[in-house]
């Protein structure tokens, strides 16, 4: 009877550390993409400022606050400016009188 021969494994490659966004320590101030995804509003004001969260994206972390701020002041104005009248009142048809 024959002995069965221990199998020999390779040894698994190890994948390198700290190379991904999650891996970074919280010193660092690198770009750390979030991947903000967004849809189109309908509302193009609204759209621009949303696109703008991807400029976050390519920046270090110190940078995301600006354009966090930014795009919120950006969409409070929108929000604000949908109170205001669009301009003068429009004047009504002229009286005419009969007597």
């Amino acid at each position: 009877m024959r002995e069965p021969q221990e199998q020999q494994q390779e040894p698994e490659a190890e994948e390198p550390q700290g190379e991904g966004p999650d891996d970074a320590g919280p010193d660092d101030e690198g770009p750390r993409p979030l991947g903000v995804g967004t849809r189109p509003t309908g509302h193009g004001g609204v759209d621009a400022h949303l696109v703008r969260l991807a400029d976050a994206d390519h920046l270090g972390v110190p940078g995301h606050l600006e354009v966090y701020e930014d795009v919120h002041r950006g969409l409070r104005e929108t929000l604000a400016a949908l109170d205001q009248p669009a301009g003068p009142p429009v004047p009504g048809p002229p009286h005419t009188s009969r007597s």
